[in-house]
């Protein structure tokens, strides 16, 4: 089915859009909602991104979208507008689940440092030392000038190329992977790749459990995080967002389907993108690295494993799909601020999703910027005018 969109906003239209916004109170989120003021932003300036967002759904670059900024650890703004699923007129909640793709990548990467600060990996351990078939990679038909690190991994200089997509089970694709030919030898480039995948299979040889077993035990039952799964339940399926690609006629979408979203019953757990989750959640994931490594009373991550995250780890390489970036382990820095990123301060670390989900972390500014939407066939989601506008607008908010 195809839905329309007008490719101008009337002001009728535009009315009728931000009725259908909704705002809520945070309950149990474990960031308390705020009135702006109480965290140095201004309401009139913050409510601007509700207005944009609709003027974004009535041009039909997006079915709906849901929006969050936090500041000192408080909720500061939180809303939704548009439509979840246009066909049966489902209009966007505040919970309104997202396939969230590769913003599970910073999530992989936390538990690889959760075994670390417990003693059981290093950074610059081969791959090989937990995976033996790593030991078989090749490089032109030769072995690596030396072996794939776990920080090559992390930081996508591993020179491994191909899908990110499992092949059966997190075993058998990251078997799968270490056959696939090399691109470069380990730390020259940087090259987006499978990495985080491989990394989820380490972590489950050096825990001894199921990787969705342990970021549940670890990460999402200590941070209340009850809508972040690879295996949404029946009741949250019902309040799955639908993924839209833009109709054959301007101004229009049409629903469509993408491997990383499939509920298939042979659906295995993506490391590099295969969680599902809303912006509360994900604000509560941020706001522990934010905190380094804290929720709370509850110790997450270690101090010093959050800086090593989050520091440039690829020095000149040129990295990311928007320019000034650098990486981490497992998120993308922002080393120079320019174009969609301007606006943000260096340091600030994130990662988007191949749906348009983003979420960033200014620590300068102690803000988050969570965008959640399910669009593709519109671009680059790094760099889209959906993910520069709503960070202007927010960072426009800061009163004092």
């Amino acid at each position: 089915m195809k839905i329309r969109f007008r490719s101008c906003v009337s002001s009728t239209m535009l009315l009728v859009l931000l009725t259908a916004v909704r705002l809520f109170a945070v309950e149990g989120s474990g960031l308390p909602q705020v009135a702006p003021a109480a965290a140095g932003m201004d309401d009139v300036r913050l409510a601007k991104i509700a207005e944009r967002m609709g003027a974004f759904v009535a041009e039909g670059q997006a079915s709906g979208v849901v929006n969050l900024v936090a500041r000192d650890g408080k909720i500061v703004y939180r809303n939704a507008v548009g439509m979840a699923d246009v066909e049966t007129n489902r209009a966007m909640q505040p919970d309104t689940m997202f396939a969230i793709a590769s913003m599970t990548k910073p999530i992989t990467a936390t538990a690889v440092m959760i075994l670390r600060d417990e003693g059981k990996l290093a950074l610059d351990d081969p791959v090989a030392k937990y995976l033996p078939e790593f030991g078989e990679v090749k490089f032109q038909d030769q072995p690596p000038q030396r072996p794939i690190t776990l920080r090559d991994l992390m930081t996508h200089t591993a020179g491994l190329g191909g899908s990110q997509q499992n092949e059966g089970s997190l075993a058998a694709t990251a078997a799968a992977i270490a056959r696939r030919p090399l691109l470069f030898q380990p730390g020259a480039k940087w090259s987006y790749s499978p990495g985080l995948t491989v990394c989820g299979r380490v972590v489950e040889v050096v825990a001894g459990q199921p990787f969705e077993k342990f970021l549940e035990q670890r990460i999402f039952q200590p941070l209340g995080m009850k809508d972040t799964t690879f295996f949404p339940d029946e009741a949250q399926q019902r309040r799955l967002a639908k993924l839209y690609k833009p109709g054959v006629q301007p101004g229009s979408v049409e629903a469509t389907t993408h491997w990383l979203s499939d509920l298939g019953a042979d659906r295995t757990p993506n490391p590099s993108g295969g969680l599902f989750s809303t912006v509360t959640d994900m604000a509560r994931f941020y706001q522990m690295v934010l905190d380094g490594g804290r929720c709370g009373d509850k110790r997450i991550v270690s101090a010093e494993s959050v800086r090593e995250m989050t520091r440039n780890q690829t020095g000149d390489l040129t990295t990311g799909f928007t320019d000034g970036n650098c990486w981490g382990l497992g998120w993308c820095v922002v080393r120079q601020p320019q174009g969609v990123t301007a606006m943000l301060s260096p340091g600030t670390f994130g990662h988007g999703g191949a749906f348009g989900t983003q979420g960033w972390v200014d620590p300068q500014r102690r803000m988050i910027f969570v965008l959640m939407v399910q669009r593709t066939g519109f671009g680059n989601s790094d760099g889209a005018d959906l993910r520069g506008q709503f960070q202007q607008l927010a960072v426009d908010a800061i009163a004092n």
